[in-house]
């Protein structure tokens, strides 16, 4: 038996353990699931290393080291030094008695990452949006565009007026807002219907691998 045969089985039979949790929880699921995680926690540990921890940290102090040494100057490689440190720091969430000194990196990861996400998420989620909502109600000869914009300018209104809470939802204002509950309800079952559909395509992947390459029942 080959090296390919034996993946193919070894990979059936992990998908049918995955599987196995539509009937109940089992070893045989669990099994699959500490395999998969653990796998998983390997895979990105070597990657990790590699690409981030070595080019990153390792090479670039060497570098600095080199210079002092050759040049006798301190050059701005050193920096590296802090983010070694906080790495440090992050392991000792490992350890009950010191692992308070992690929150230092967590506070420096989630502080530094919302400032440099800030204003990407304020153009891509703010900015742009805004703009996509300021269209003309009625273009000349375009009957589907203007339908288009209708709805969305529609939409947006009675959305905002959904989420107005200082005034009673009541008479035309009331009746907006039931406008915008179903333009917001529509808009979710869409976004669930596409979720739906992203597992589904998972799932079609995992069963034409047991019907194609296990099973051979379709070519």
């Amino acid at each position: 038996m080959s090296g390919e045969v034996v993946g193919v089985w070894i990979g059936a039979i992990l998908t049918l353990g995955i599987f196995s949790f539509l009937y109940k929880d089992n070893p045989f699921y669990k099994f699959s699931e500490a395999l998969f995680v653990g796998v998983s926690a390997g895979y990105w540990f070597v990657v990790t290393f590699w690409q981030y921890f070595l080019p990153k940290l390792i090479d670039n102090l060497a570098l600095a080291y080199t210079v002092l040494s050759v040049e006798g100057k301190i050059d701005y490689h050193w920096v590296y030094v802090l983010g070694g440190g906080l790495g440090v720091l992050m392991l000792l969430r490992l350890f009950p008695s010191v692992g308070w000194l992690s929150r230092w990196s967590l506070a420096f990861i989630v502080g530094t990452t919302a400032g440099l996400q800030f204003t990407r998420y304020l153009e891509s989620n703010g900015i742009i949006q805004v703009k996509g909502t300021i269209l003309p109600l009625i273009v000349g000869g375009n009957l589907n565009t203007t339908i288009g914009n209708l709805v969305i300018v529609v939409g947006t209104f009675c959305g905002l007026i959904y989420f107005f809470f200082s005034k009673e939802h009541k008479g035309a204002f009331g009746g907006a807002a039931r406008v915008g509950v179903w333009f917001l309800m529509i808009t979710f079952g869409a976004l669930f219907g596409y979720t739906v559909m992203s597992r589904m395509s998972l799932l079609i992947g995992r069963m034409d691998y047991l019907f194609s390459n296990w099973l051979h029942l379709i070519g």
